[in-house]
């Protein structure tokens, strides 16, 4: 293929296959067995082959439409319509989107198929993709074969992402309750796998080290129950806690319940904080000191990246976050302390 790109008809030839069977296969088309699209697949992998959007739309009367591409793992599934955080993913894109002809498909990824259905998003996107929960080698993988696409949240560090200072915004978090006069500062945290929760899990590590406190850690995996689980799992180890640092809005609502069911007060004996600023923080009893996370921001930035024409490798940009005070956290002996993290 010296000096050229390939085309359609070069991986029809590789693959074996008439150009029409390729091109079926290439864009999802049906009437094609599973050993015609191995075949293609496996040319257009070795080809280096990548569809042009424009020749596509054309062909197939579509429209422009950006993916969003959303990984959750078999119980995660169920919980996209709970968490708050996907709404304002959407919500933050679809404004982005208003007053042009480009569209929003929203594609969940299951662990049973996760490779495969990276791929066929991958090749079929035409204005590009938005990836939301992608592990670094994931995105990696989807950026080989596609690359107009936007990480929402740290990655790989060729995939352009749009991010926001998490640790930075844990560090200051942990560091106000130290400033209320708490010293037995618990965390529960999300998924290792996260690089949003590696970070957050990076900062509170930062804070009380420099405070000389212990560590006191808990795994919430972004769920309410799970952060209701892990609350309870640390005032049984840990009684004498006097504050919990949660890794999101959700668990952080699962650790107020843990708590009064354990019969603390909140924040006279236990002070808490979350991290999003997501409407669960106004709606708990009583309403969330948490981190605020920019999140409708970031995904209109990281629409109109695509729709400018997408970013190059390296790509970043990182949003600043905000500590909101309310009345989950009070002083041991004093007044509540205002903070911003955009320091």
């Amino acid at each position: 293929m010296q000096d050229r790109r390939p085309t359609i008809e070069d991986v029809a030839r590789v693959a074996g296959v008439s150009r029409a069977t390729a091109s079926r296969v290439i864009n999802n088309g049906r009437g094609t067995s599973d050993e015609a699209q191995t075949r293609v697949h496996q040319a257009v992998d070795r080809l280096g082959y990548r569809p042009n959007p424009a020749a596509r739309m054309l062909a197939l009367g579509r429209t422009d439409v950006i993916d969003l591409v959303v990984l959750g793992y078999e119980a995660d599934l169920a919980q996209l319509g709970a968490n708050p955080y996907f709404s304002r993913v959407v919500a933050g894109a679809l404004s982005a989107l208003a007053g042009t002809d480009t569209h929003l498909r929203v594609r969940i990824v299951a662990e049973n198929a996760v490779h495969r259905s990276i791929d066929e998003i991958a090749r079929a996107t035409t204005q590009g993709a938005i990836l939301v929960n992608v592990p670094p080698p994931l995105a990696t993988r989807f950026h080989d074969r596609c690359e107009r696409v936007v990480s929402l949240g740290a990655t790989a560090d060729r995939v352009p992402a749009v991010e926001a200072r998490n640790a930075h915004g844990a560090q200051v978090a942990v560091t106000y309750l130290h400033d209320l006069g708490r010293r037995r500062i618990a965390a529960v945290h999300g998924p290792a796998s996260n690089t949003c929760a590696a970070s957050r899990r990076a900062g509170h590590l930062h804070a009380i080290h420099a405070a000389g406190l212990p560590d006191i850690t808990g795994d919430g995996q972004f769920r309410r129950e799970a952060g209701y689980r892990a609350t309870a799992r640390l005032i049984a180890t840990r009684p004498d806690i006097d504050a919990v640092f949660a890794a999101s809005d959700l668990m952080a609502a699962g650790a107020i319940q843990a708590l009064t069911a354990a019969g603390r007060r909140i924040p006279d004996d236990v002070s808490v904080v979350g991290f999003d600023d997501s409407v669960i923080a106004t709606a708990v009893n009583p309403p969330m000191t948490t981190v605020r996370l920019p999140v409708e921001q970031m995904a209109a930035a990281a629409t109109r990246t695509l729709l400018d024409g997408g970013a190059a490798a390296h790509w970043r940009l990182v949003f600043p976050v905000d500590l909101v005070v309310r009345a989950s956290t009070a002083g041991v002996t004093g007044p509540h302390v205002s903070r911003s993290t955009d320091a």
